[in-house]
């Protein structure tokens, strides 16, 4: 086991976690049997692609399967568990993140090519390494994983799309660890998937999916990815501190459009601004807090709703302490 125990602003109730509580005490988290490292008052900034927020009460990144199902049995339900990815597609408040913050790394994101086109995938794997596997293996159908930034288990439960395709298209099952540590296979149709949602409950973890393609040329394949990153950089504020998009599509509307149209583009608050290259995109321009990049885009949705009448759904994830 590996552990810090940094120094911690206390929060604005006067309360942070104790540090030295061991064995799965009130308020405290079982640190005594871990593998993986453990970290208390763990800045979450530099690991989320806005740059920007506060820090998680504990972070834990596992060996391996076995040492996240035995922690989270063994947390009881004590404490809020959320799973962390690449962090592309969340604002984290400046408050802190209460609980426990689980990070997939390594152990989690092996790629491997299974018999009738399919990809049994870590939770831990991007996007860009999927589809590039699948390519390789000439397994179409995959190749959308390339225009999203992010990780297995966030497209899992946020049935992540892009360019026409979301996971519900390609999903066969996946490992879940639930809250009290029991590791379940779900199919996909448990998951009772809709646009940016799934029902998979809060504090389980996905832990590796299984994604159906089909026979294909790996030099189209490999062409149809060029098209998408090379969309992508055109279209997006990729090399700039921000997140995926801001906003979900209303139904027969483009977010962006209407972001446009209610006169949005370049609109600051703070360090945060709307970009110019992207309207659903937000960016942090170097000194945003995580209050900065939320206002702005509540700012975004009043100036949208008194414009067209449409009130926008966020579809950037919010979480932590205001």
């Amino acid at each position: 086991m590996s552990m810090d125990q940094p120094d911690w602003p206390e929060y604005d109730d006067g309360r942070a976690p104790d540090c030295e509580v061991e064995g799965g005490a009130e308020g405290g988290v079982p640190i005594e049997s871990v593998r993986g490292r453990i970290t208390c008052m763990a800045p979450l900034a530099p690991l989320v692609w806005f740059k920007a927020g506060g820090v998680a009460d504990w972070l834990f990144e596992p060996a391996d399967i076995d040492d996240l199902k035995d922690f989270l049995q063994r947390l009881d339900g004590r404490l809020p568990v959320m799973a962390l990815g690449l962090g592309s597609n969340l604002i984290v408040r400046d408050g802190g993140v209460p609980g426990v913050v689980v990070r997939l790394g390594k152990p989690f994101a092996k790629v491997e090519v299974l018999d009738d086109c399919v990809l049994a995938c870590g939770a831990g794997a991007h996007g860009i390494l999927v589809a590039s596997t699948a390519r390789d293996a000439g397994i179409a159908g995959l190749e959308f994983l390339r225009g999203i930034p992010g990780t297995v288990g966030g497209f899992v439960r946020m049935n992540g799309g892009a360019y026409g395709r979301e996971v519900a298209d390609i999903l066969v099952d996946c490992d879940v660890v639930m809250p009290d540590g029991q590791l379940v296979t779900l199919p996909a149709r448990d998951l009772q998937y809709s646009y940016r949602h799934s029902d998979l409950p809060d504090g389980a973890v996905v832990a590796a999916a299984r994604f159906q393609g089909t026979s294909g040329d790996p030099k189209a394949i490999g062409a149809e990815m060029d098209r998408i990153a090379k969309a992508r950089e055109e279209s997006q504020p990729l090399r700039t501190k921000t997140g995926g998009s801001t906003f979900k599509n209303p139904p027969d509307k483009k977010a962006w459009q209407l972001v446009d149209e209610a006169g949005c583009r370049g609109m600051t608050l703070g360090g945060a601004q709307v970009s110019e290259k992207h309207t659903n995109f937000l960016i942090n321009t170097g000194s945003a807090t995580g209050a900065d990049i939320e206002a702005l885009g509540e700012a975004v949705r009043r100036k949208v709703y008194q414009n067209s009448g449409v009130g926008l759904e966020w579809e950037i994830q919010r979480v932590g302490r205001v």
